[in-house]
């Protein structure tokens, strides 16, 4: 299970990737809490010269899942909302999946499992009668 520091962590070395393809410097602008873990929004530094924040092309945030520390990089073409509630949908399907498969492999153990007969037990000594 990922900390909140853990996932920054990730995705601060995606950013590291794209430092090379562009000539601004790069940090992580806002991290917003979600059920499932994190958003994190990165961009450009604040261009001291023009007082303006430099506009990249590809930039959507980055989801990062705490449970199975998953790191997706959303596309900026969908409205991030939509994005977060795909990928909600996409974690109760898993779980759906995961459930029916341990429900599929407890109905096959159960079935599996041999039937054996009673065991008989002999008398004790103690409870002989004398003769």
């Amino acid at each position: 299970m990922l900390t909140e520091g853990d996932a920054r962590q990730l995705v601060l070395a995606e950013i590291e990737g794209v430092r090379g393809c562009v000539e601004y410097d790069l940090q992580i602008l806002r991290v917003e809490a979600l059920p499932f873990g994190w958003i994190f929004y990165w961009g450009a530094v604040w261009d001291g010269q023009s007082g303006q924040r430099p506009r990249l092309g590809g930039n959507g945030p980055f989801l990062v899942d705490r449970d199975n520390e998953r790191l997706i990089r959303t596309g900026t073409g969908v409205p991030v909302a939509r994005q977060i509630a795909d990928y909600e949908r996409r974690l109760r399907r898993e779980a759906h999946a995961r459930n029916a498969a341990a429900k599929r492999a407890a109905q096959q153990r159960s079935s599996a499992t041999p039937t054996t007969a009673p065991v008989r037990c002999r008398p004790s000594e103690a409870s002989k009668r004398p003769e």
